[in-house]
């Protein structure tokens, strides 16, 4: 991809004998959210540790911004920003002065710190608590003064490693706003995260990792598809008739799923109207009353599990 700001061909990394990165492939475009999908020790973090030049790979090319990791890492360096799993704040000074502190650790001169602290407190909606201590922030509001001091420097590329950890739907809902604004502004993004509906609501493109390998890649509604396309979901009033409806609705018997508990039966179909219309037609026909029919397409969750076949089960957003 001419136009990439991230290249990895190849990347291993292993620690002991676990092998944390094992032959990954990976290309983000400029000015996208990339999602970097999969459970706890699939090698997310160490995918981002390698590209942040905080770790070198044992193998591979990586590039960012046009620049090798491991041969060009000052210049990687002063072109992207990280933004890692937990906070890195002073929680006994104020927002603005967090933000000038950071300022000046990057080399910037006291007048221009002080300039661009006012400036990323505007963008995150934090202008009117500068002065307030961290300590008094929501959870909200410290990821996003958090991210705000990953872009003192203007990033083009910026990390995110599983920003939305521990946030209640709230303040993920804040988070996700200003990763919109950043990507609207020309930031490149890489996302690495647990919640399925961040990876749906956020990436332009979406990578599943397993066992340090990229085992897919596309678009949300490419992956989806992967699944088996769309699906009917029919919930009965009497969940004793779940058997009765599964043998007379018009879908293949094998595609079928039944949840007794929810009393549910699910199924793929292809042609969406014609199943809708036919699953109602012969549960009228039959006097089977449903509560309720639905259309949906896969979600990430069943395409997770679908690529991966085990019981990794990632987070869903509350």
């Amino acid at each position: 991809m001419a136009d990439a700001a991230i290249t990895v061909e190849g990347a291993r990394k292993r620690y002991g004998d676990k092998q944390a990165l094992d032959g990954l492939d990976l290309l983000v475009g400029r000015g996208t959210v990339h999602g970097v999908l999969g459970p706890n020790g699939a090698g997310k973090t160490t995918l981002v540790r390698i590209l942040s030049t905080l770790l070198r790979p044992d193998g591979g090319r990586v590039e960012v911004a046009g620049h090798d990791v491991v041969r060009e890492a000052g210049r990687v360096r002063l072109r992207i920003g990280l933004l890692g799993q937990h906070a890195a704040l002073d929680e006994e000074l104020g927002g603005r002065q967090n933000l000038e502190m950071f300022g000046r650790l990057h080399h910037l001169r006291a007048r221009h710190a002080r300039v661009r602290a006012d400036q990323l407190l505007e963008r995150f909606g934090l202008a009117d608590t500068g002065r307030k201590a961290v300590k008094r922030y929501s959870g909200g509001m410290r990821r996003r003064l958090d991210l705000a001091a990953s872009l003192v420097t203007d990033p083009e590329v910026l990390f995110l490693d599983e920003p939305t950890t521990g946030l209640d739907p709230r303040g993920r809902t804040e988070v996700w706003a200003s990763v919109r604004s950043l990507v609207g502004g020309g930031t490149t993004v890489l996302l690495t995260t647990q919640y399925l509906e961040e990876a749906d609501q956020l990436a332009d493109r979406i990578s599943v990792v397993d066992h340090g390998r990229v085992i897919a890649d596309g678009t949300a509604d490419e992956l989806k598809a992967r699944t088996g396309g769309d699906r009917i979901d029919v919930v009965l009033r009497d969940g004793g008739q779940l058997g009765a409806a599964v043998a007379l609705l018009p879908f293949p018997a094998e595609g079928v799923s039944v949840d007794t508990d929810r009393r549910l039966l699910s199924a793929p179909v292809t042609d969406r109207m014609t199943a809708l219309a036919g699953a109602v037609r012969a549960l009228e026909e039959a006097g089977i009353e449903a509560e309720d029919i639905a259309l949906r397409r896969p979600t990430l969750d069943e395409v997770f599990l679908h690529l991966t076949g085990d019981d990794h089960r990632v987070k869903e957003a509350a």
